[in-house]
C-alpha cells in the first residue's frame, strides 16, 4: 500500500487512531449491552425501551463503522475481537438481567462514559491537528450526551 499522506505525520496519526480505538471498543461494547437490553427488557415498560433500546443500538451498529474506518484511514488496523474490545473499553460489563430501571440507569452511566472517552480522544486529535477526527469525535459526544439525558429523564426519581 502507498504511503499516507494527508497533512499529519505518522507519529500522531498512530496517537490519534489509539485513541479513537478506545471510543470504537467502548461504542461496540455499548452496543452489545444496548442490545442485550433490547432483548430482556420486561414490565410496564416494556414497549417503550424495546423500542428506544432497538434505535439505540441501531444507531450505534452505524457508528461503530464509521469509528473503525476513521482509523484504517490513519493507517491503523482497527480492533474487531471481544478480546481487544474487552481489554480497550471502560465500559462496565452487566451479570445477568437487572430490571428495566436498572437497565435504564446502567445505559445511562455507560453513555456517560462514551463521553469522557470522547473528550480524551478529543483532545489527541486537537493536538494532532485532524479535523476529521475531532469532527468524528465531537459528533459522537453529542450523540452520546443527548442519549444520556434522555435516559436520564425517563428515569424515576
Amino acid at each position: 500500500m502507498k504511503s499516507i499522506d494527508i497533512g499529519i505525520n505518522e507519529k500522531d496519526r498512530i496517537r490519534v487512531a489509539d485513541s479513537i480505538k478506545k471510543l470504537l471498543a467502548d461504542s461496540y461494547t455499548l452496543y452489545l449491552q444496548t442490545h442485550n437490553f433490547h432483548w430482556n427488557v420486561t414490565g410496564p415498560q416494556f414497549r417503550e425501551l424495546h423500542l428506544m433500546f432497538e434505535e439505540h443500538y441501531t444507531e450505534l451498529a452505524e457508528a461503530v463503522d464509521e469509528i473503525a474506518e476513521r482509523i484504517r484511514t490513519l493507517g491503523v488496523a482497527a480492533p474487531g475481537t471481544y478480546k481487544a474490545f474487552s481489554d480497550l473499553s471502560s465500559i462496565k460489563e452487566v451479570d445477568g438481567v437487572p430490571n428495566a430501571e436498572e437497565m435504564v440507569a446502567i445505559l445511562t452511566e455507560s453513555h456517560e462514559q462514551v463521553v469522557k472517552t470522547c473528550r480524551d480522544s478529543l483532545k489527541v486529535a486537537q493536538e494532532a491537528d485532524d479535523e476529521s477526527s475531532i469532527a468524528l469525535i465531537s459528533d459522537r459526544m453529542r450523540v452520546h450526551e443527548k442519549t444520556a439525558w434522555m435516559l436520564r429523564a425517563s428515569l424515576s426519581q
